[in-house]
């Protein structure tokens, strides 16, 4: 991966850190100041959580995407300790689709004149799984990618010994 990848790539992942943690602040805020400028109702309140929930999905993902970058960058990608941030990625995006079920259901009750509105975002969450699914079979080819590094290290150590 080149520098300049490296580098648009980190500031890209800093924008959007920066930017959802101050959506969280702003929705933590109003939770919490009461200076609710909508009627507070629960629905509102509740989709309210579920977005600071979202976003942290989000930020989880992104901090491990920083991760994998930095061993891309040092060389060490091919090893057992990329594993465990796909795994958190992984797991991130199952828990964003997740909080989007929970946006769909409490979003439900509102769409009754209209339920292809409901049906489309259960549809965005089978894609967000989809999603998960897709990085999952990314890991599978890492672990490939990892067991062809270790076999080609051992069979270089015994090129060595044989010269």
């Amino acid at each position: 991966m080149g520098n300049l990848a490296v580098r648009a790539l980190r500031a890209v992942l800093a924008v959007v850190l920066t930017g959802t943690v101050f959506v969280q602040a702003v929705m933590v805020w109003t939770l919490v100041s009461g200076n609710d400028p909508e009627d507070g109702t629960l629905p509102l309140n509740a989709l309210r959580v579920i977005t600071i929930l979202g976003l942290g999905t989000v930020q989880v993902t992104l901090v491990c995407i920083w991760r994998l970058v930095a061993m891309v960058r040092r060389g060490t990608v091919f090893s057992d300790a990329a594993f465990r941030y796909v795994d958190v990625i992984i797991g991130a995006i199952v828990a964003a689709a997740l909080v989007w079920f929970t946006v769909t259901a409490v979003n439900a009750p509102d769409q009754r004149d209209d339920p292809g509105v409901t049906v489309i975002m259960a549809g965005v969450g089978v894609a967000i799984l989809g999603g998960a699914l897709l990085v999952l079979v990314l890991r599978m080819l890492l672990v490939q990618a990892v067991a062809r590094d270790a076999e080609a290290t051992r069979m270089r150590a015994e090129l060595d010994e044989v010269v």
